[in-house]
């Protein structure tokens, strides 16, 4: 089903590409590289050997990672057709 002058499909190909662009996003900020810290870059506490171990790469804590985690942030979305208004000023 089309919908005004996009052509069949155009829409699911949209959904398709925002979800494929943002799980590259998040994989990409889960990609930790380089030699895990003994000590958080926070708090300033020591690492668990079995985390850094896991994450190789790791410069936080657990509790320092779960209180940045539980902060929302608020991303801007991309509208990639744009909205009616902007299309007809």
């Amino acid at each position: 089903m089309a919908g005004g002058w996009a052509r069949d499909g155009a829409v699911s190909e949209q959904i398709e590409a925002s979800i494929n662009d943002e799980l590259a996003r998040l994989k990409a900020r889960r990609a930790l590289v380089g030699e895990s810290a003994m000590i958080c870059a926070e708090c300033e506490e020591p690492i668990p050997q079995a985390r850094r171990e896991a994450l190789p790469g790791v410069k936080l804590c657990t509790s320092c990672v779960q209180e940045r985690d539980a902060v929302y942030k608020n991303r801007g979305g991309m509208n990639r057709r744009g909205s009616k208004d902007s299309q007809l000023k």
